[in-house]
């Protein structure tokens, strides 16, 4: 009789902590504020320096997501015929020197507030930053599968 209760009950328990296995869902506003946190510390921006750069990379950063929508609201489904994959590609050319643009505008708008050193450093933390990431999720979901 004890065997069988101990039985049931670290089946129970099995059973609850595969429930309570719940992947962290991603949060846009934790990453853009470990973003943030993290390129604070590698480019040592002052917080003078953070009030000024930060808006202006968000900024930055909605533009591009809109840019991005669009490529992927119009260039998801591959075209039948070769010349409406030629037409999807040049409009996928369009948009992508569109984020260069963005990008470029938003890189001499930074130098208005930040040294050219720090924009380089900031620019190098954010490379890092989503390098990083990347590879913790990726490793995050390889473990899920395993």
């Amino acid at each position: 009789m004890k065997r069988f209760l101990l039985i049931g009950a670290v089946m129970v328990w099995s059973v609850s902590m595969a429930f309570a296995h719940d992947p962290q869902k991603f949060s846009p506003e934790k990453f853009q504020a470990d973003l943030e946190q993290f390129i604070t510390q590698e480019a040592s921006l002052t917080p003078e320096e953070a009030a000024k750069f930060f808006p202006l990379l968000r900024e930055m950063y909605t533009k591009q997501r809109a840019i991005h929508g669009k490529i992927k609201k119009e260039c998801r489904v591959k075209p039948d015929d070769e010349a409406e994959c030629k037409k999807m590609v040049h409009k996928r050319d369009v948009y992508e020197l569109e984020l260069k643009t963005i990008q470029q505008t938003y890189h001499n708008k930074f130098f208005s507030v930040l040294p050219a050193s720090k924009v380089c450093d900031v620019i190098a933390a954010e490379d890092r930053f989503h390098r990083r990431a990347f590879k913790n999720w990726s490793k995050q979901k390889n473990h899920e599968r395993k």
